[in-house]
């Protein structure tokens, strides 16, 4: 399972907690604010259309890399995919999501940064897990693929 963040929008220290390093970690009103200082623009919020271009632009891009998407939820302020494992590194098939959700966004008139860097990876180790994580994203988000 793949998460990422919108620009801003769930920043280290966070009240609803966050994760570094695999590790989920509890809020620090400090480093919250600290790093809200360092901003260059304030946190991005997807709208329903610009969640629907996401979508698309992932689903158009999983297909080219031949990748089943079992889970999909793009969200205002983060996305989560539980896909397939593929022989490409992890690192660089978020790179080509995200870049394709960026490209699609800024076709339709989207200006400014959209992602934060990097992203959550969650395993699956057997059919259990991957049945959690795919009941995780349709449940909370209600977005079957």
């Amino acid at each position: 399972m793949l998460t990422w963040t919108t620009y801003g929008s769930w920043l280290q220290g966070d009240n609803r907690g966050y994760v570094k390093d695999g590790k989920i970690l509890e809020k620090n009103e400090a480093l919250q604010k600290v790093n809200m200082k360092k901003l260059k623009i304030g946190p991005v919020e997807l709208s329903c259309q610009e969640r629907q271009i996401v979508r698309e632009a992932i689903l158009n891009k999983a297909e080219s890399l031949e990748q089943k998407i079992y889970a999909l939820a793009v969200c205002q302020n983060h996305v989560h995919i539980v896909a397939q494992r593929i022989s490409e590194s992890i690192e660089m098939v978020v790179s080509r999501y995200k870049n394709a959700a960026r490209l699609a966004l800024r076709a339709n008139g989207f200006i400014g940064r959209v992602w934060t860097r990097g992203f959550d990876k969650r395993f699956c180790f057997n059919q259990q897990d991957l049945k959690t994580r795919i009941e995780y994203v349709q449940t909370h988000y209600k977005q079957p693929v």
